[in-house]
């Protein structure tokens, strides 16, 4: 059985690395309630020839307000198109302490074909939210087979480096020592 652990955990790897965040946000989760990640998810052609696609969307990470084993592990609504993603996913996050408990919901615009390449619609986007001194706004690149996965890596990477600040304000407010 740990063979099969193995192969998915590789598979798991492999995707993960295949997409990119070309824009990252740099503000901390909400400890309470429910905290918004906007993006902009660029998808590159699947074969030479076709269109690259761009949706706007965010992602919706919630807390419960109270903690039960039916909601110890982490839910993803919206995110994957694949089963396949979806149980490794589920798999290896479900084994991270930082993930219990956690309601990950993605909500999403229909994609829009563009003619230009991925490197000129990032460029394009990252002057546009200069321009609107827009700095909560990720944006987003991968293959379109694995859009679920960069929106996952958005949002788990948001998750990893939001800890300490979560952290610390739970101290604050007398819930850890």
């Amino acid at each position: 059985m740990w063979f099969n652990d193995s192969d998915q955990e590789r598979r798991f790897r492999a995707a993960w690395e295949a997409v990119s965040i070309r824009r990252s946000v740099h503000y901390s989760l909400f400890t309470f309630g429910e905290s918004l990640l906007p993006y902009f998810l660029v998808l590159s052609a699947s074969r030479p020839g076709q269109t690259v696609s761009l949706t706007q969307g965010e992602v919706k990470i919630a807390r419960p307000m109270i903690i039960t084993p039916q909601n110890a592990a982490p839910e993803f609504q919206n995110f994957f198109e694949s089963d396949a993603n979806a149980e490794v996913a589920q798999f290896l996050l479900a084994r991270t302490a930082g993930f219990s408990h956690l309601k990950f919901t993605n909500a999403s615009g229909p994609k829009q074909a563009q003619s230009d390449s991925v490197e000129e619609i990032v460029n394009r986007l990252n002057r546009q939210l200069d321009n609107q001194e827009e700095d909560r706004t990720a944006i987003l690149t991968a293959p379109p087979e694995l859009a679920g996965i960069a929106l996952l890596r958005y949002a788990a990477e948001r998750v990893w480096k939001s800890a300490p600040d979560n952290i610390q304000e739970l101290r604050e407010r007398g819930f850890l020592p």
